[in-house]
């Protein structure tokens, strides 16, 4: 009997991991913004410690599942793949990075923190078939204040042969029985606005040093053995990099107005390549007080030299100037 049959979902759903613990400072601010491709032409208060509008690029909290509580090295030990209640043990190189989401409830401090947890849940295991998605939720917490986290992050991961044990395919329905709203970008228009960056043979090099040391995205040799040419650019780096792009071309910037980021890998990054990515401003279907307040951009990011989709059903949500201005005086 195959190991996918033993899939037991009512152990699965809504297991939590214990938490686990983070540590982070304004050096590591400073050089995942630089490894993500932020430039100081154009938004120096995430690369100087002494700007008065110093901030973390709001997407910081996603590398803090593979750094951890280690200000050093890590041997990767292929993070999210622990055992997990109900799921058969499976071999972390057969799964690949397929969503990631995350919502930004309140800006990290600047001076970072100790003793900061990720407080992780599985909300979601789907059969596609030809694999299994795992989904996890995380949350930035400070224990001591648990109630009020920082940052909500999802993300799925696609198993691969780990499929066909006659589990559902997916959700057909939101929290709320609401349906979820198309993320791909108007047919019937070209995008709104274009930006377009190069990334350096040595991208992944830097932005491992943010915690991720997966020797995937450095070591020539491993690369092969996954069927892939050469060492490759970490989702992640490719994700923040997107988000800066629609930052800096909708909210000049400013980290305040970030709210949320989703999108989907479609295909992988090699160092070098150049990022298209394109944006729509497309408002959001329903007309709640809350969405009338924010901005929503459907994005899709290209890597131009070999015309490849690599983020796919790309969102950010930005809350609009007048908004911003008006919560920084309560």
């Amino acid at each position: 009997m195959s190991t996918v049959a033993t899939v037991d979902l009512s152990k699965a759903l809504g297991y939590k991991a214990l938490p686990t613990k983070v540590i982070f400072n304004t050096r590591d601010y400073l050089l995942y913004a630089l490894s993500i491709g932020i430039r100081s032409s154009s938004s120096l208060q995430f690369l100087y410690e002494n700007h008065p509008n110093f901030a973390a690029f709001p997407t910081y909290p996603l590398v803090l599942a593979f750094k951890r509580d280690n200000n050093g090295v890590s041997v990767y030990d292929g993070a999210g793949s622990d055992a997990i209640p109900g799921i058969p043990p499976f071999d972390p190189n057969t799964a690949v990075h397929g969503e990631q989401s995350l919502e930004v409830h309140r800006p990290l401090p600047v001076e970072g923190a100790e003793g900061f947890e990720l407080q992780s849940t599985v909300t979601g295991v789907y059969d596609k078939g030809k694999g299994m998605v795992i989904e996890r939720t995380a949350r930035l917490v400070d224990p001591k204040d648990p109630s009020r986290p920082y940052a909500t992050m999802m993300g799925s991961a696609f198993v691969r042969g780990s499929g066909g044990w006659g589990g559902p395919r997916g959700p057909a329905v939101l929290p709320g029985g609401k349906k979820p709203e198309s993320l791909e970008p108007p047919k019937d228009r070209v995008p709104d606005n274009v930006y377009e960056d190069s990334t350096h043979a040595d991208q992944a090099i830097l932005y491992r040093l943010s915690g991720d040391y997966n020797p995937l995205h450095i070591d020539p040799e491993i690369a092969p053995m996954v069927g892939l040419e050469r060492p490759i650019l970490h989702g992640l780096c490719t994700y923040g990099h997107s988000a800066h792009a629609v930052l800096k071309t909708y909210g000049r910037s400013d980290p305040h107005a970030f709210k949320s980021i989703t999108g989907r890998f479609a295909a992988p990054v090699l160092p070098g390549d150049t990022l298209v990515t394109k944006m729509w401003h497309v408002p959001f279907s329903s007309s709640s007080p809350e969405n009338m307040n924010q901005t929503r951009i459907i994005f899709q990011t290209y890597a131009k030299e070999r015309n490849l989709l690599v983020i796919n059903s790309g969102c950010v949500v930005l809350q609009n100037p007048s908004i911003q201005q008006a919560q920084s005086k309560l």
